[in-house]
């Protein structure tokens, strides 16, 4: 039994929550909103991020991050991807010298171009990345909070926290598999987000599973290309956080940046209907960031770039259709013409 804190109360926050305090770990959570933070404490409840999930008893819950965190052994963090760099420096100085951080957000922040655990090294220096771990893989939080299967990855530099962590969250329904390439981990949990949204678009547009499939395929592809660039393991991607990932996000029905994608599909503007939605589609900032970090990189990502022009540029989405088929043939692993 350990003292797990968990910093965020979305959805895939209280998930995590919810799966470490089934395992007999003493759980407190943050919530940025008092009453959600109310809410988890006294009924064991979430009701506006994950309304449908009785929450295990017992878990603790707070709107202070100091009082949240104090004493936690295993500190997990699950903020929007653009609050992360905030949130981690909010806790300097809470954290134990011996704490060990999961980092469960996906997403490149838009102005830095950083991954996340770029953004940690600066809010948090003091804190040695075998301390850090990042959780990625096939996992959408209400499965996760219902109890039902799901494998994850967790990843580390030399797999020191990784393999530290790893006895504590692995359970018979919630696997955990450790990897050492935290960068290509952490890029394949970002950007599949990016390729959700096309395909989502694809399934409202009514092209059928042939063109779902190539997005799914060609999508991988460019995010390998960027992970390579990046200095990832390019196997990495083969994994629970390359291809595992981006199928469930792609297809699932629970996916929201796949929901955003059909709704650009039926004519809403993204921003709009975003602005009615309580849960972040992560896609939509992660296409802007992915978009300027490939240009930076000098790697070709058409979908990605696509996917930002609808998104931020107001491309139709017809007429991005039409320039991304309309691109000149090129052999399949190499890109060359």
């Amino acid at each position: 039994m350990a003292n797990v804190a968990v910093v965020g109360a979305g959805a895939w926050g209280t998930a995590l929550a919810s799966h470490a305090a089934r395992l007999e770990h003493r759980v407190s959570m943050w919530a940025l909103e008092p009453e959600v933070a109310e809410e988890i404490e006294s009924r064991q409840r979430n009701s506006t991020y994950l309304p449908d999930a009785a929450l295990p008893p017992g878990m603790r819950a707070s709107a202070d991050l100091a009082e949240a965190v104090r004493g936690a052994e295993i500190v997990i963090l699950v903020p929007p991807s653009s609050h992360l760099r905030a949130v981690s420096a909010g806790l300097a100085g809470s954290l134990g010298p011996d704490a060990r951080l999961v980092v469960a957000s996906k997403g490149i922040e838009a102005d830095s171009l950083q991954l996340m655990s770029e953004v940690l090294a600066e809010t948090l220096p003091d804190v040695a990345a075998d301390r850090v771990a990042f959780l990625s893989g096939p996992s959408f939080a209400k499965e996760v909070a219902a109890g039902l299967p799901a494998d994850v990855v967790l990843a580390s530099k030399g797999m020191v926290a990784a393999r530290e962590i790893q006895p504590l969250l692995h359970a018979p329904r919630f696997r955990v598999y450790t990897s050492g390439d935290p960068i290509g981990v952490q890029v394949g949990g970002a950007v599949k987000n990016v390729i959700a949204v096309a395909t989502g678009a694809c399934d409202g547009l009514g092209f059928g599973h042939n063109a779902r499939a190539a997005l799914i395929t060609r999508g991988l592809a460019e995010i390998t290309r960027l992970g390579v660039a990046l200095h990832a393991d390019p196997l990495t991607f083969l994994g629970l956080a390359g291809v595992g990932d981006l199928v469930l996000t792609c297809t699932g029905d629970l996916s929201r940046n796949r929901t955003l994608g059909r709704k650009v599909a039926e004519g809403a503007d993204p921003a709009t209907y975003l602005a009615s939605r309580q849960s972040v589609a992560e896609g939509f900032s992660t296409c802007a960031a992915t978009h300027a970090l490939a240009a930076k990189r000098g790697v070709d990502m058409p979908i990605t770039e696509h996917v930002f022009h609808v998104l931020h540029r107001g491309r139709p989405l017809l007429e991005a259709v039409e320039m991304l088929v309309a691109r000149e043939f090129k052999e399949e692993l190499t890109g060359i013409r």
